[in-house]
C-alpha cells in the first residue's frame, strides 16, 4: 500500500479510482485474513459505497481532502453506528451501537473508507490480543508470534497492508507496544486531545484513541483529522490543533537546539540486549541529525506498573458494571432470579483476564482497602508525573525502548499474567502522566522481528514528537521493510 499522500495524488490525477484502491485493500484482507485474523468484521459493501461517493466528488470536480478514499481499520472498541462493536467479548457479541463515535464521525466527514473492525484483547485488557473471545491475531512478521496488544488487530492490519492506516486505543501502551511488535508507527496522543466519546470505556482516566500508520507523515495526517475539542467528552481539551505535517523536516537542525533525554531507568535488567543495541544506535543517529542527547532520571518510573494495576482495574471494575444482562448485550438464560441472572451473565460473558481485572479493581476499591491501595496508587501516579515534569525542565523529548523485548510466541505468557503485564513496563508511566508518546521502528533482531523506539513529549507537543520521529525515520531504512506474508 502506498502512503496517504501518494494515493491522494493518484486520486486527484485520476490515475486510480477510490473504488480500485478500496478493492485492492479488500482483496488483500480476503487473501491474508485466514493467516492473520486482524479483522473481526469486514464491511466490504459499505466501504465500496464510501469509495464510490469519493469518485463521484472527483468526477464532479470537487476538491477532496487527504483522507478521502483512504482505507482504514477501526479497533472494535470504538462505536460504529450500524456496525457491530464487540470489544472482542462474548458479552457484546451482537451489539450494534445506535450512535457513532466522534472519531469515526470525523473520519466520515473526511471521506475515509472504513474497511472493517479490528481484533483486540477483550475490552482492551491484555498485551498480546490473545484474550479476544474471537481468536488470536498473528504477527505478520512471524505468524507464530503475537502482534502485541491490546490493539494487535489494528497494528497487524497496517503492517500487512490490509489498510493504509488504522485507529487503536491506548490505556497502558496498547498502541505503542503493538506498533513496536509489528514494525509500524503508533502514537498515543496527550490525554484529552482526541475525543473518547464512543470509545467503550476501560479505564477512563487513562484511555486515549490514536493512529497506526506505516509512516510518521501518515500518522500525523490521521491525528490531524481526529484531534480537537468535543463537548460530548468531559475530559476533552479546548485547544487549537496545529498543522502536524508542518513540523516534518529531514533533520533536527540548528544543531543542539533540540534536547533529547534518555530515561536511564528503562535500561538494565529485563531489557533484551538486541533491543538495547538498536535503541543505542537510534540515539546516536538522532545525535548525528542535530539533537543533543542527555541521560535523565525518572526515579519513580518503575512504580508505574504496580500503580497502574491498581488504578486501571479499579476504573474497569466500575465501567464494566454496566454489562449485567439487563440493558443490552448478552444475557444468560434459565436463571431463577435477578441475582442469578447477573452472576451467570457475567460469568459466561466475560473472559478470564477481564474477570481477573474486575476482581482486582473491586478488591482495591472495597471498604478497608481503598486508602491502602487505590489512594496510594493515585499518590504514586502524581509522583511519576512530577518526575516527568522535572525531566522536561532539562530536555524537550524523552526517549526509551517501547517494549523490553520483541514479539513473543503465542501462548508463551498466557499462564503467567505478571510476565504479560511486564511487557508494558516502558509505556504505562506515559499514560499515568497523560503525556503523548510515539513508537517508531528502529531496527530488527536476529529473528527478523521489529524493534520500536519510544519518544515521549511534553503535554500537547505532538508536533515535537513528529519532528523527531520523522527526522529519524527518513534517515534510516527500517520503515521501508515490509513483512512477506
Amino acid at each position: 500500500m502506498a502512503s496517504i499522500r501518494e494515493l491522494h495524488k493518484q486520486l486527484v490525477k485520476k490515475e486510480r479510482s477510490a473504488v480500485e484502491i478500496t478493492q485492492e485493500a479488500l482483496d488483500r484482507i480476503q487473501a491474508l485474513e485466514p493467516k492473520i485474523h486482524s479483522f473481526l468484521c469486514v464491511t466490504a459493501e459499505r466501504a465500496l459505497e464510501q469509495a464510490r461517493a469519493v469518485d463521484a466528488k472527483i468526477a464532479a470536480g470537487e476538491e477532496i481532502g487527504l483522507l478521502a478514499g483512504i482505507p482504514i481499520g477501526i479497533k472494535d472498541n470504538i462505536c460504529t453506528k450500524g456496525i457491530t462493536t464487540t470489544c472482542a467479548s462474548r458479552i457484546l457479541e451482537n451489539f450494534v451501537p445506535p450512535y457513532e463515535a466522534t472519531v469515526t464521525q470525523k473520519l466520515a466527514a473526511a471521506d475515509a473508507v472504513v474497511g472493517g473492525k479490528t481484533n483486540l484483547d477483550e475490552f482492551a485488557m491484555g498485551g498480546s490480543t490473545e484474550t479476544s473471545a474471537y481468536g488470536l491475531t498473528a504477527n505478520p512478521w512471524d505468524l507464530s508470534r503475537v502482534p502485541g496488544g491490546s490493539s494487535g488487530g489494528s497494528a497487524a492490519a497496517v503492517a500487512a497492508g490490509e489498510c493504509v492506516i488504522s485507529l487503536g486505543s491506548d490505556t497502558g501502551g496498547s498502541i505503542r507496544q503493538p506498533a513496536s511488535f509489528c514494525g509500524v508507527v503508533g502514537i498515543k496522543p496527550t490525554y484529552g486531545l482526541v475525543s473518547r466519546y464512543g470509545l467503550v470505556a476501560f479505564a477512563s482516566s487513562l484511555d486515549q484513541i490514536g493512529p497506526f500508520a506505516r509512516s510518521v507523515e501518515d500518522a500525523a495526517i490521521l491525528l490531524q483529522a481526529i484531534a480537537g475539542y468535543d463537548p460530548k467528552d468531559s475530559t476533552s481539551l479546548k485547544v487549537s490543533i496545529p498543522d502536524y505535517t508542518a513540523s516534518l523536516k529531514p533533520d533536527l537542525k540548528p544543531r543542539g537546539q533540540l534536547r533529547i533525554g534518555i530515561i536511564k531507568e528503562t535500561f538494565g535488567e529485563g531489557l533484551d540486549s538486541q533491543v538495547e543495541q538498536a535503541i543505542t544506535k537510534a540515539l546516536d543517529q538522532l545525535q548525528n541529525l542535530g539533537a543533543e542527547v542527555h541521560v535523565v532520571s525518572c526515579p519513580r518510573f518503575r512504580y508505574g506498573l504496580p500503580s497502574y494495576y491498581i488504578i486501571a482495574p479499579s476504573e474497569a471494575s466500575a465501567n464494566l458494571a454496566r454489562y449485567d444482562g439487563v440493558k443490552y448485550g448478552y444475557r444468560a438464560e434459565e436463571a431463577e432470579n435477578l441475582m442469578e441472572m447477573y452472576t451467570r451473565t457475567r460469568a459466561s460473558g466475560f473472559g478470564a483476564e477481564v474477570k481477573r481485572r474486575i476482581m482486582l479493581g473491586t478488591y482495591a476499591l472495597s471498604a478497608g482497602y481503598y486508602d491502602a491501595y487505590y489512594l496510594k496508587a493515585q499518590k504514586v501516579r502524581t509522583l511519576i508525573k512530577e518526575d516527568f515534569e522535572r525531566a522536561f525542565e532539562q530536555v524537550h523529548v524523552l526517549a526509551c525502548p517501547t517494549a523490553p523485548t520483541t514479539a513473543f510466541k503465542a501462548g508463551e505468557k498466557t499462564a503467567d499474567p505478571l510476565s504479560m503485564y511486564l511487557v508494558d513496563l516502558m509505556t504505562i508511566p506515559v499514560n499515568l502522566a497523560g503525556l503523548p508518546g510515539i513508537s517508531v521502528p528502529c531496527g530488527f533482531d536476529d529473528n527478523g522481528l521489529p524493534i520500536g523506539l519510544q519518544l515521549i513529549g511534553r503535554p500537547l507537543r505532538e508536533d515535537q514528537l513528529f519532528q523527531v520521529a520523522y527526522a529519524y525515520e527518513q534517515s534510516t531504512p527500517w520503515h521501508l521493510r515490509t513483512p512477506q506474508v
